[in-house]
């Protein structure tokens, strides 16, 4: 289970570092960028973003939703404010 979770972790990682490289959504790099300004560390942030992309994730499988874009970035703006 441990495994599990640290997969999930990577992969969850890799996404978001992906949006960031590609700016896309520049929403998540615009929210990097302004949490690490703020003083929080690198593992904190991509933790913060995490918890967010873990929510459309979520929506996506257990719900069936689509990715909700809006939703999303909504809630990167509202960070370090969580999702829930």
């Amino acid at each position: 289970m441990e495994e599990e979770s640290k997969a999930t972790k990577a992969a969850i990682y890799e996404i978001i570092l992906n949006q960031i490289h590609d700016y896309d959504p520049p929403e998540t790099k615009v929210t990097y960028d302004r949490l690490l300004a703020s003083g929080k560390i690198k593992k904190e942030v991509m933790d913060l973003i995490g918890t967010v992309l873990s929510v459309e994730i979520f929506e996506i499988l257990k719900n069936k939703k689509t990715f909700n874009k809006n939703r999303f970035i909504k809630n990167l703006s509202n960070l370090p404010k969580l999702p829930f």
